[in-house]
């Protein structure tokens, strides 16, 4: 078989075609990424991949049409039909060389993403299976490039036949849509011969809800085991072809061995079909988590530790709604609910066509509803999530279109989830008249997916905090409380109330106010904490990046660089010694080189001077107070910042982590329900123009003229001699 490698290797290497091949390819793969991520900055490889995934039916009829159909014609293939070296390992030995000539360019493209990582942080892992799709797309092609030119000695035919059934697996995707747009028997049969389908397992181009294309990557085993079958497939069948040339026999036996050898070839063949497609629909049959890795940086389609918890201990049954037949469906959010049907039995996935049911909403909701809408349904309630709801969008003011920044598929689901199967639905209520701070929204959306209410109240509108208060938040006031107010909050919490307090670094007295928190024992020191420990802060020794203490409320948020930011933020102290009825747990800490700054005058070092008072210090805390069988709960921070989207968007969600653990708390559940946002794009790369023309240099002039020169000058020199 070797032989055979070297002979093709050498046969492809001293033409122009297998030059031309490796030219084209490279040369068109440096357009798209000059453009794609050089020029726009996109981190994402399989973009550019994706885009010259057409060349397969343009340059394999080239490469593959003379390997079997011209030494047919030349009747030198009964050189290698007669020598000691079985037909599967001719057909390997002529496959292999021409995988050789294109696993030149793929090794390119292996490096592409290292050179990109200068620029910014690129999808490792996304952009290697990638690549990994692009090459088993490229195999199977080149395969069926071989298995077609076994069937006939002129070349031109072909190449012509090779590109007609590599366009038509390219394009049948399409063709299904046009036989049936709701899919039946016919379509699913054609479905076996969808390369790009099956290609898209892996790298997928999805429209998303602002109706940008975005390209998600899964590392599918279906798909490599779909491409692999293929590829084997179509090796078997090329030998087949050729098997019967193999032998000669003698006329009086000729007619015999004939239909001898027929039946058997035939009977092989369909062996070998059966088993190939048995082994694809048993690997089909398989769970995703065992056929589908989640590769994306961002983790779109793994479920967290949270939502195992929430969905594993259902004790009723959960039926999940989605408006769009399967197959259009939003493939991250199928992925994301697949993941949740293989967490329980008790979750049930239902896909309704619109189309065929255009009335199934209207018993749920009267407003109108876009495909791809989720309704959660239990027997206690239901819940709508409209589509808009599982991407975050922001506004793009230099292009003046929406974008997609985050997918929220989990944090939803697990909300809404949480939502039907409670038998208790908390209310939080925020305090307002003093100037107080408002609520970032992704706070106040931390709030909702714990299924809590909230409602925003001034004090002075009533004799006493309303009964059905879980929880109070008194977000940073700037103005002091009046004397009655102060009274209504601290009766509230001697009833067994909670609350959240943060704190805002001002001149202003606030002597009622400071009185709620010297109920617990609790006093603000004045001035604020600047931190002169390089890793405890950002930018600037003022801006902390406090320790996290070990506690139920800071759950996940411990580790290398697991911080909380809270930047201008005072000192809170608690007893030292122990005190009848009080508990307190300190959140957030200070190092041992942090100061507090006087406030009675400006700060204009932030080392240590004279009246500073030496750190460490507390900055967050949890203090609880029992008397009897009455226990409440009083959280207070010191930075008014705290718990705002600026900040929070510093430290990966951080902020809000702890945040939602809070509520999570305060809510009663044993795990916060309440999922971020993942992020759905890296950071855009920044390329120099200096280094985005040398690229294009290179990729679309300097390798192409040395591939072209050694192609030409090689079929030159052959040529004189």
């Amino acid at each position: 078989m070797t032989a055979i490698y070297k002979k093709e290797l050498h046969s492809l290497m001293h033409t122009m075609i297998g030059w031309l091949f490796m030219l084209v390819i490279i040369c068109l793969f440096s357009i798209y990424a000059s453009v794609y991520n050089m020029a726009y900055g996109s981190p994402y490889v399989a973009y550019s991949l994706d885009a010259i995934l057409f060349l397969f039916f343009i340059t394999v009829p080239i490469l593959s049409m003379r390997v079997l159909a011209e030494e047919r014609k030349q009747k030198t293939d009964q050189l290698l039909l007669t020598s000691p070296v079985s037909v599967g390992k001719i057909v390997l030995g002529k496959y292999l060389a021409m995988v050789t000539v294109f696993l030149i360019p793929v090794a390119l493209f292996c490096l592409f993403p290292l050179f990109l990582s200068r620029y910014g942080t690129v999808p490792m892992a996304e952009s290697y299976v990638a690549v990994l799709a692009f090459t088993l797309y490229g195999l199977a092609a080149i395969a069926v490039g071989l298995f077609l030119s076994s069937l006939t000695e002129n070349i031109v035919i072909a190449a012509v036949v090779t590109f007609v059934v590599l366009f038509i697996t390219y394009m049948m995707q399409g063709i299904k849509g046009l036989i049936s747009s709701t899919g039946n028997l016919i379509t699913d049969f054609l479905g076996i011969f969808d390369f790009y389908s099956h290609y898209s397992g892996m790298i997928s181009s999805v429209t998303d809800v602002t109706g940008n294309s975005r390209i998600t990557t899964v590392f599918d085993v279906t798909v490599v085991v779909y491409f692999i079958s293929v590829i084997v497939l179509m090796l078997f069948l090329t030998t087949q072809s050729i098997q019967k040339r193999r032998y000669t026999v003698s006329v009086k036996n000729h007619s015999m061995r004939n239909i001898t050898m027929g039946a058997y070839s035939s009977i092989t063949i369909v062996i070998v079909i059966a088993l190939t497609a048995a082994v694809n629909l048993i690997v089909q049959k398989l769970p995703d988590k065992y056929t589908s890795i989640d590769v994306s940086s961002n983790q779109l389609y793994s479920i967290t530790e949270q939502t195992q918890q929430v969905v594993r201990g259902l004790e009723e049954e959960v039926q999940i709604y989605v408006l769009a037949k399967e197959e259009n469906a939003d493939e991250v959010l199928r992925q994301t609910l697949a993941k949740y049907a293989e967490l329980s039995s008790q979750v049930k996935i239902s896909y309704i066509d619109p189309l065929l049911n255009p009335n199934f909403a209207s018993s749920y909701t009267s407003d109108s509803i876009s495909q791809n809408t989720v309704i959660v349904e239990t027997q206690k309630r239901y819940k709508v999530i409209p589509y808009s709801d599982f991407y975050e969008t922001e506004f793009d003011y230099s292009t003046y279109q929406q974008s997609v920044t985050g997918y929220d598929g989990e944090g939803q689901l697990t909300s809404a989830i949480a939502y039907c199967t409670s038998d208790d639905m908390p209310k939080i209520y925020v305090i307002a008249g003093h100037n107080e701070y408002t609520l970032d929204t992704g706070f106040t959306t931390a709030i909702e997916k714990e299924n809590i209410a909230y409602e925003t109240i001034s004090l002075m509108d009533y004799d006493a905090v309303p009964e059905d208060a879980r929880c109070i938040i008194i977000h940073a006031p700037e103005k002091d409380f009046s004397a009655d107010d102060a009274d209504k909050v601290i009766a509230y919490l001697n009833n067994g109330g909670k609350a959240i307090i943060t704190t805002e670094y001002v001149n202003a007295e606030l002597p009622n106010f400071k009185r709620i928190l010297s109920e617990y024992g609790m006093t603000l020191q004045e001035g604020c904490v600047v931190d002169n420990n390089a890793e405890n802060y950002y930018q600037a020794q003022i801006f902390l990046l406090s320790s996290v203490e070990y506690a139920d409320e800071t759950e996940g948020l411990h580790g290398s660089y697991s911080y909380v930011m809270a930047p201008f933020a005072q000192a809170v102290t608690v007893p030292e010694n122990e005190v009848e009825q009080m508990t307190y747990t300190k959140l957030l800490t200070t190092s041992e080189d942090s100061v507090l700054k006087s406030a009675d005058k400006e700060i204009t070092t932030f080392e240590k001077e004279e009246g500073d008072i030496e750190g460490p210090f507390c900055i967050g805390v949890k203090a609880e107070k029992t008397d009897g069988e009455i226990t409440s709960v009083l959280y207070v921070f010191t930075s008014a910042q705290l718990f705002t989207d600026q900040y929070d968007s510093y430290v990966s969600g951080n902020n809000k982590q702890l945040f939602s653990n809070i509520m999570g708390t305060i809510a009663n559940h044993e795990v916060s329900v309440s999922i971020p946002v993942k992020s759905y794009t890296l950071d855009w790369l920044t390329v120099p123009e200096k280094d985005s023309r040398i690229f294009k240099s290179i990729g679309m002039i300097v390798i192409p003229a040395v591939l072209f020169i050694a192609g030409l000058g090689i079929w030159l020199v052959r040529r004189k001699q």
